[in-house]
């Protein structure tokens, strides 16, 4: 199989989990799961996860040494942050750690599976705006929004990657706790 046949089939491996997630949850992802106390306790539960990441995670197997099981494994963690407060870039990189993976080749692959879940997503979303009722303006604002997102998202992505070569999840995951509590704390 070639490379990119390969990774495409990982990448269709790793998504298919959140999508049946997505599919059969998408009442209580819309309700049940975006309250506020279940958004703390997912901060703060999956810090700890991310902890375990970067302690007992290897580190050392490289982004072409992801198997089909990997995928899997990986798209599971994936489909866990349909509830709000588990991070989809958080759950899927600890999941690439807990596996071997460098940080780098970890967060590679997460970024490259969200594509799917995104488009998906925002396809889905889109078919259910075109639908109703929206204005020229409105949809000009939609599709303007959509590149904005896609250069800044982009942007993003290549710093991080440069960033986690040389750094941990350390300061991402402070930040997931102290926001965590501080809503805890405010509820």
């Amino acid at each position: 199989m070639t490379s990119q046949k390969s990774i495409l089939l990982k990448l269709l491996l790793g998504t298919i989990p959140a999508v049946v997630a997505g599919v059969a949850l998408e009442k209580a992802i819309e309700t049940v799961f975006r309250q506020i106390e279940v958004v703390a306790i997912s901060l703060i539960i999956f810090s700890f996860v991310m902890i375990l990441a970067e302690r007992i995670g290897q580190k050392t197997k490289d982004g072409q040494k992801i198997n089909l099981l990997d995928s899997l494994i990986i798209g599971i963690f994936q489909a866990l942050a349909l509830i709000p407060g588990i991070s989809r870039s958080g759950s899927t990189i600890s999941a690439g750690l807990f596996l071997g993976l460098s940080r780098y080749s970890a967060a590679k692959f997460a970024f490259l599976l969200s594509g799917p879940i995104i488009a998906g997503a925002g396809l889905k979303k889109f078919l259910e705006i075109s639908f109703s009722q929206v204005s020229s303006q409105d949809f000009s604002f939609f599709v303007v929004g959509i590149i904005s997102s896609a250069v800044f998202g982009y942007l993003t992505i290549k710093y991080f990657l440069k960033y986690l070569g040389t750094n941990s999840l350390y300061p991402f995951i402070i930040y997931r706790f102290i926001v965590g509590f501080a809503l805890l704390i405010f509820l």
